[in-house]
């Protein structure tokens, strides 16, 4: 394969600072003088996928493209972000990858990703969903692209159990997406005093992405301490974006740097299937980053997502006040708005948008969407060379 990992001693990596300042993965705290095993471990431990080449072609058998590279970067971003979203499902957050790890749970999600055209998010659905969004086999996705193909996805994924919603137009609004996880469960009714009632509504796991614009050509210094704050959210997945012409997969900061995993290195293609041998052993690895990078976080691109994972609806919930106390309350400009749609008739017992910011009703009208509107396009953030 063109990259494999070369061995650097510990004192010679360059991948986390020493300082006193937190380090932040994916909501998670870090001290980096003493935690520095902790958080690699951690970021070793989180799906990684790259370019590759050699696999089954693309589209029909004439195809070229039996290489993702120069143009999926993106794509692999976004299937990073859905992978990290099921190994919280149905592993946990603080589940961990080592060399010997067979479980069957982490086989399942990861061969759903393996570049084979039947993988429910493999490289060949993802690019050929993409032409719903007018994309065509070989262009290169932006945030706001890779974020509506993987909610068209995942529909065609029963196992997964997730649920994708973008918030568009810089908005999240609350009660569309407890509209869209709450899920009755009409095979459990029950019976109290002689009268069917309906079980509660169940909670779909929820994969949100906010695809934000944050400025021109660089980011707006506005809304750099916004950004930063995002990643420290126990919700938080990351933040899918880049920096010019390179797609990037966000993965936490420290101080005014953010940490990321790359894709852009290729690798052959291959399958771990049940990692049974040493050449499927040695497959497993090359999905796993030994060292990511870090770059300022005035370098990034101004087109990003954010991403978070909410697998129950208390943590729905519990999301939404963090995003009210910390990314918009404290914030002169905040990276996006918290709007309740609030309905003509509000009945209190309908009120849950209320109830998930834990406020006052009287206080809705200070979350509601305002006239200001970014272009969340992907045309600046495109594929150079």
């Amino acid at each position: 394969m063109d990259s494999l990992f070369t061995q650097i001693s510990s004192d010679e990596l360059e991948d986390i600072p020493r300082t006193q300042e937190p380090v932040w993965i994916l909501g998670k705290k870090y001290n980096a003088i003493k935690e520095l095993d902790s958080i690699r471990r951690d970021i070793r431990s989180k799906l990684w996928f790259t370019y590759r080449k050699g696999f089954t072609p693309i589209g029909d058998n004439s195809s070229a493209f039996t290489s993702d590279k120069g143009w999926g970067c993106m794509l692999r971003c976004g299937q990073m972000v859905l992978a990290q979203a099921l190994v919280s499902l149905h592993l946990g957050r603080d589940w961990q990858w080592t060399l010997d790890t067979k479980e069957p749970t982490y086989l399942k999600i990861l061969s759903r990703f393996e570049d084979r055209r039947t993988a429910p998010f493999s490289i060949h659905q993802i690019a050929l969903m993409g032409a719903t969004e007018g994309k065509e086999v070989g262009q290169w996705f932006g945030p706001n692209t890779i974020a509506q193909v993987l909610k068209k996805l995942v529909v065609y994924d029963e196992w997964s159990s997730i649920t994708i919603h973008v918030a568009l137009d810089n908005t999240l609004i609350i009660n569309d997406v407890l509209r869209q996880c709450r899920v009755e469960n009409s095979t459990t009714a029950v019976e109290v005093d002689g009268d069917e009632q309906k079980s509660a509504s169940e909670w779909k796991p929820l994969l949100l992405l906010i695809p934000l614009r944050l400025g021109l050509c660089d980011i707006n210094p506005v809304y750099i301490n916004g950004l930063k704050t995002s990643f420290r959210i126990p919700q938080s997945l990351g933040v899918i974006g880049g920096k010019p012409n390179l797609a990037l997969y966000f993965i936490g900061c420290v101080d005014d740097q953010v940490i990321f995993l790359d894709p852009h290195t290729t690798q052959r293609y291959g399958c771990v299937n049940q990692k049974l041998d040493e050449n499927e052993v040695d497959m497993d690895l090359t999905y796993h980053c030994h060292v990511a990078s870090r770059i300022p976080i005035t370098g990034i691109d101004p087109s990003v997502a954010l991403c978070f994972f909410c697998a129950t609806e208390k943590d729905f919930k519990s999301l939404c006040r963090s995003m009210q106390s910390e990314l918009i309350t404290p914030e002169k400009q905040p990276l996006f708005e918290l709007c309740a749609e609030r309905p003509v008739h509000w009945s209190p017992i309908d009120d849950v948008a209320t109830e998930a910011l834990g406020i006052n009703s009287s206080n809705l009208l200070d979350f509601e969407h305002t006239d200001r509107q970014y272009d969340t396009s992907d045309e600046e953030f495109e594929l150079l060379g």
